[in-house]
């Protein structure tokens, strides 16, 4: 089967979503293609606080669930399906789905695949996702407030998570698997200087274990440490703080990413180095990461898709 849209959206999410909004009431009558994960990450989250407008919080799913109703409301299609190749070559640009199920062609693309955050690869991860185990310190950091959490990672990324934790919680840890922080100085600094994080050098985490919600991990050190030992300690919360990677593994070779793998904006504007397309929410910004700010980068990509296709049709 095969569709044709002035604006094709690929992957649904805060910024799929928002753009799927603005650009049905401009009158584009766009298509989304939903992907893998409906909703995106916000699926896999619990209670969202610090999203503008709902006072009283919301859960992740139900936010999505109206994200989806209202964009549907204005007119969004949505097609359910996974985007499987792309052709950017001319336009109308091409996609496929389902690996040839169905065809869209558009004069004019949003991608908003999201990033995917990178766990360890332990069973009990998964086990209590968003009963414990979160991958966003900003996001779940305010439901730990004098409680007892660790961090994984030792970069950057991982020290501003202990570091905004250390605000909320009465204890940090941070499981570091080298024997050094490879962050920088700076961030060094400040973390080992605050007395509320505690860094456990040349140690691996095993697993995580809990009646219904996270009650600790269970820790290795290094076996070059001097006294190597496996031993539990007590946790509210694991954040894991090792980095993310972009859903961009069908767009390489296809449009320009950067070293990460995160697509390429023409800042402050969300053009993609290929005239027509457009990215926005987490796939291309490696920084801020919040719900808010995807819907918001949703937003300038349905303007400048508009924009585009108005001034293309001149």
């Amino acid at each position: 089967m095969e569709f044709r849209t002035k604006c094709l959206i690929i992957g649904s999410g805060p910024a799929g979503y928002t753009a799927g909004i603005y650009t049905s009431r401009a009158g584009l009558a766009p298509i989304m293609i939903e992907g893998p994960q409906p909703g995106g990450q916000l699926i896999t989250t619990t209670e969202i606080e610090n999203f503008p407008g709902f006072v009283d919080g919301v859960k992740g799913p139900k936010m999505m669930e109206d994200f989806r109703s209202q964009a549907e409301r204005f007119g969004l299609q949505i097609i359910t399906g996974m985007v499987t190749d792309v052709d950017f070559s001319s336009r109308p640009y091409k996609a496929v789905v389902d690996g040839g199920a169905s065809t869209v062609l558009a004069e004019s693309v949003i991608i908003s695949t999201g990033a995917s955050a990178k766990y360890l690869g332990l069973d009990d991860e998964q086990k209590y996702l968003g009963m414990g185990v979160s991958a966003c310190a900003t996001c779940d950091g305010f439901f730990f407030r004098n409680r007892t959490v660790a961090v994984v990672g030792g970069g950057d990324t991982a020290c501003e998570e202990a570091l905004y934790l250390a605000g909320l919680a009465s204890k940090v840890y941070m499981i570091v698997r080298k024997d050094h922080l490879r962050a920088s100085q700076y961030m060094q600094r400040r973390v080992m200087e605050n007395p509320k994080i505690e860094i456990l050098f040349d140690t691996v985490t095993l697993g995580l274990f809990g009646q219904d919600v996270l009650e600790g991990a269970r820790l290795r050190t290094s076996p070059s440490t001097a006294l190597p030992k496996e031993y539990e300690i007590a946790l509210d919360g694991f954040f894991l703080a090792i980095g993310h990677k972009p859903n961009t593994d069908l767009f390489k070779g296809k449009i320009e990413l950067d070293e990460a793998g995160y697509i390429k904006t023409a800042s402050p504007g969300t053009a993609t180095n290929i005239p027509g397309v457009f990215a926005a929410g987490d796939v291309a910004d490696p920084t801020y990461q919040q719900a808010i700010s995807a819907a918001g980068m949703g937003c300038r990509a349905a303007l400048d898709a508009e924009r585009f296709l108005m001034f293309s049709e001149e």
